[in-house]
């Protein structure tokens, strides 16, 4: 987002969570760096780090501002619509708004599908940076005859996941970001043991803001734990009857960000290109991991609004378009300019 509008040729404040502030501040130099090494003149660039809930609002109701590129909670980014959306005095345009709000992800297992692909594409992304992606997959949807055999597999492959430092080249899963998002998902693992059952929530080491890796079955499609983004490494594993079926409750959901498929049936794999409502859908691969270019990326629905970031119609949000028409059908001539 940084880059875009840069690129586009935008004066631009970064302003990171509070939580990412330290990555934030290692980008902004880089940034500088090469920004002075292009000419770039001082300013152009700056970087806000600070609590969001009291710098934000001051950034986005600021009438010098003209566009808001923003990536987190459904929440907040509903809000930012609505404060940008009045006019402040001594405003002159409308402001932007691009804002990327999370999913909540559904992975589809068919019959036909390779369960040692489908069982590692799973695991990948519903675990990887401990479930803390926007993309990542929080919903197993498994067609009923194979159900048990990808579910038994799928916890054992899950139970070999080394949970603990990122320091250390052998650990697979680090600790989610602060101790509000531990607690927070640990009162929702908890809470969805009155209507789900807990097939695995992997041990953790005691200092650290661990959440093992938990898998759910028996969970209902329309159960708060198939519905809410978590944003933590909480994986609900969903039986449907048929194809038709699992794309329902797959659709079900206010979000449309990512979806996955793992089938070899090519009516199937035809009706997800068709009816999966997700702004990128992934075939017989992970659902994480999108290239530049290759995968554009971003959603609809509840999961956001503006261009899909990667995508060729990217940096125009950043732009005023102009339309410049010109007769050139002269009547006479000027004179020569200096004459």
């Amino acid at each position: 987002m940084t880059a875009a509008a840069l690129v586009a040729g935008n004066c631009v404040l970064l302003k990171p969570a509070e939580q990412s502030s330290l990555i934030a501040a290692k980008l902004a130099e880089f940034i500088l760096k090469a920004l002075a090494e292009a000419g770039i003149p001082k300013g152009v660039f700056q970087f806000l780090p600070g609590v969001g809930e009291a710098i934000g609002p001051l950034l986005v109701q600021d009438w010098r501002v003209h566009l808001i590129a923003f990536t987190g909670s459904q929440a907040v980014g509903c809000q930012i619509l609505a404060q940008a959306a009045q006019l402040q005095p001594g405003q002159h345009h409308i402001k932007r708004v691009i804002a990327e709000m999370g999913g909540k992800n559904a992975i589809l297992i068919d019959e036909s599908a390779d369960l040692d692909q489908a069982v590692k594409g799973v695991v990948n992304s519903a675990f990887g940076y401990s479930g803390q992606k926007c993309s990542a997959c929080s919903r197993v949807i498994v067609l009923q005859s194979i159900h048990d055999l990808f579910l038994g597999r799928l916890i054992e492959a899950v139970r070999s996941l080394n949970v603990g430092d990122p320091a250390h080249p052998s650990t697979q899963v680090g600790p989610v970001i602060d101790a509000e998002a531990q607690a927070r998902l640990q009162q929702a693992i908890q809470s969805a043991q009155a209507y789900a059952r807990l097939d695995l929530s992997l041990p953790v080491p005691e200092k650290g803001y661990f959440v093992g890796p938990t898998v759910f079955s028996q969970v209902d499609p329309q159960s708060e734990l198939a519905q809410r983004e978590l944003f933590g490494p909480v994986l609900a594993v969903i039986s449907a009857p048929d194809f038709s079926s699992a794309l329902q409750m797959a659709n079900a959901t206010p979000y449309a960000l990512t979806g996955g498929l793992y089938s070899r049936t090519p009516s199937h794999i035809q009706q997800a290109r068709q009816d999966f409502a997700v702004g990128n859908l992934y075939i017989n691969r992970e659902i994480t991991g999108a290239l530049v270019e290759r995968q554009p990326f971003g959603g609809f629905k509840l999961s956001g609004v503006g261009s899909k970031a990667g995508g060729p119609d990217y940096l125009l949000q950043f732009l005023e378009p102009r339309t410049v028409t010109e007769n050139t059908q002269r009547q006479g001539f000027a004179p020569i300019e200096g004459s």
